[in-house]
Order: structure tokens, then sequence, then C-alpha cells
């Protein structure tokens, strides 16, 4: 039986997740703005989780339709039957999202669905769910457009950009899934060497060495699905093994990481360690400014630092043309990826953009820009 399901992702990586989802298996596969409609039987849920690197969630839909009031929404859950997915003793929460919604608040549109699914177990078994808004057991989500409702269960639980993996992280991190996102639109590709100079925790590094060693990144995380009353156990352990099974042995790649900060890079480690991955990259402390280029060709990715990390935008800005400067002169042969949210970077770096890509990192909207640096000048 074929299920319909809605991944969300970071802005600017449908058309990526798209096509990671017919890989998979999906069918009907239709990006829309922050995700991906697409269908399949309900195990598929099980392997994007599994092996999504760019989702955010797995969202299964369980009633659309038309609305008008509260009464509808609620309604609609109502006639819904929550007993036989889930347990009472399992704990819920409800978000509700909104474009153009005529309805005039959304907590209490929040309030009716939580109500009807808690009258839908009373009159099953005489009890009600209880709420966890900080780490509930299932969540169910509405999205509200100006005429359509639509409710979903998740089947991810903690978002999929969680891997299990990063312990510590610092000031302004970027999500895995957008980090794994870039790498996709840099094309680069395992065994390409690959230079993060800004690494702060780690996230490019070990989103690269994933790839590079076949690493699924769900197989190390446990997931909504296997809290509900569909959740096939066999099925799913027999598809973690055999994603396991495909592992590469962890070997010395040709990735590298280095940061201005000791603690930055101790934090790269940390994680590193944490993931098994410590062997794959080369790490070491450095200003960027004063860096060469390990190899002579490769992709350099970079997020460059936000105002909390390295001060104002003016000393930024002071910054990038001494950025441009050893691009220009020690990365020759080099393609370079640089996310920033200050969308005046390239007038200051001097340097010629050959793309510019529109990207969000959580609320904050960015660019990837991309530098060729090619033998002669590449200045403006």
């Amino acid at each position: 039986m074929s299920e319909r399901f809605f991944a969300p992702c970071p802005r600017g990586l449908e058309a990526l997740l798209a096509n990671e989802l017919k890989s998979l298996g999906a069918e009907y596969v239709s990006a829309t703005d922050g995700g991906v409609n697409f269908s399949g039987p309900g195990a598929l849920s099980y392997s994007v989780n599994l092996h999504s690197r760019l989702a955010s969630r797995v969202l299964w839909q369980v009633a659309h339709g038309r609305y008008a009031s509260e009464q509808h929404v609620y309604d609609m859950a109502r006639a819904l039957p929550w007993a036989e997915w889930f347990d009472v003793d399992r704990t819920i929460r409800v978000n509700v999202t909104a474009i153009k919604s005529p309805l005039k608040s959304l907590e209490f549109t929040t309030l009716k669905i939580k109500d009807a699914i808690c009258d839908v177990f009373r009159d099953a078994c005489g009890e009600r769910p209880s709420v966890d808004t900080l780490n509930p057991d299932i969540r169910i989500h509405a999205f509200l457009t100006e005429t359509m409702a639509t409710l979903y269960v998740d089947t991810s639980g903690d978002a999929l950009f969680k891997r299990g993996i990063r312990q510590q992280t610092n000031i302004a991190p970027i999500r895995e899934n957008l980090a794994a996102g870039i790498l996709m639109l840099a094309g680069w590709k395992p065994g390409t060497p690959l230079l993060d100079p800004m690494c702060g925790s780690g996230t490019f590094l070990i989103e690269a060495a994933q790839m590079s060693l076949n690493i699924a990144p769900g197989s190390g995380r446990h997931f909504a699905f296997e809290k509900l009353h569909t959740y096939n156990e066999a099925k799913w352990q027999a598809m973690r093994e055999a994603a396991i099974s495909k592992q590469k042995p962890v070997v010395d790649l040709p990735i590298f990481g280095s940061d201005l900060y000791g603690d930055a890079l101790k934090t790269a480690e940390l994680n590193l360690e944490h993931a098994g991955l410590l062997e794959a990259v080369k790490l070491k402390q450095a200003n960027f400014l004063e860096i060469s280029a390990p190899v002579d060709q490769g992709i350099l990715v970079a997020n460059l630092p936000y105002g909390e990390r390295m001060g104002e935008l003016d000393e930024m800005r002071e910054l990038y043309p001494k950025l441009g400067d050893v691009l220009k002169q020690k990365f020759k042969g080099w393609h370079a990826y640089l996310l920033t949210s200050d969308l005046e970077m390239p007038k200051h770096i001097r340097l010629s953009v050959s793309k510019r890509t529109p990207l969000f990192n959580g609320a904050l909207e960015c660019r990837l820009f991309e530098y060729k640096m090619v033998a002669g000048s590449n200045r403006k």
C-alpha cells in the first residue's frame, strides 16, 4: 500500500533532495518551497530516515482536506484512528505552521488538534496521552494554507540533521544536512581533496568523511517510527544491517580541516573521535590568512564567520580582501565555496563570482558563493 510523505529540508536544497529521494525508490516526487512531497510503501520512511543526507524530517501524511475554521481542523483530526497508530502512554506534541491561513490563532488550532487526538483515545481506551513539548515520543504536524489543511505524523523524532554524532558545537554552527547539501552543490565527490579552513566543530569534515566511507547518516540513532504500531522491527533491522555492511573501513582521506582557534579545533577533534572518524581527517590549528593549499587541486568550503564569531561587520569586511588575496595567491587550481549571511561579501573580497546560490541555515538567509581559482588573475 502506497503512503504519502513530505520531507522538509533547508531551503535551497529541494532539487537535490528530490533526486536523492528518487534514488531511494520514492515515487511521485514533487519539490516545493522548503521540502519535497513523495509517495511509496510505509517502509520507505525507514529507508529515507536511514539514508537521506538532506532531509530534515520524514513526515507521514495522514489527512488532507479543505477547512475554513478551527472546528473543521478538529473534525479532520478527530476522524483519524490515532489509537491504532500508537499507545496512549506515548507522549505527544502538536506543531502547526501556516501560510496565509485565515485562522486568527495558531495556538488555539494547536489546542484543538491536541483535543481531537485526546478525544479519540478517550473513546478508545478511557485514557488520554500526555503532552511533552520538549522530548515527545510522537510529533504531529499540521500545515495550513489559505484553504487546505494537512496533518502528518513525524516518523523521524529528533530532526535528521541530528546524526547522533556531533556532541559539541561552536557559535553559529552549520546544520549537518545543509553541510552535506553544500558539498553536493560544490560537486564534491569522495576522493576529491577537501579543505575547510574555518572548520569550527567539524561539520563539513564529518559529512565528507561519512560520504567517503559510505556511512548511512541515520545508522547510529533511533527514530519515532520505532514507537508506532506500524513498526516492522525485522524489516528495519535488516535494512540497517545491510547499510552497515556496506560501510568502508576508516582510512586516511584527503580531507583537511583547520581553524584559528584551538578550542574550536578541539571541538572538531572530539566530534570526529566520537564518530570514529578521527583517523580519516587531517586537522591543524592555523590562520586561514597564513595557510597554503595542501595539494594542487581540490575544493575549499567555508562557513564564513558571522558577527558573533569574529567581531563586528566592519571587521569582517576588512578581512574579506585578505581572504581574496590568499585564495588568488595560494589556491590556484582550487574551487572555493564560501557560505555567508553577509550578502555584501563579494564586493569586498574582490574576486569574480562564478555562481551564487541562495540557501538558509535555519532561519538565516545566506548565499553560497563559488570562486574558480585559475592560474592568472581572478581579480575583478
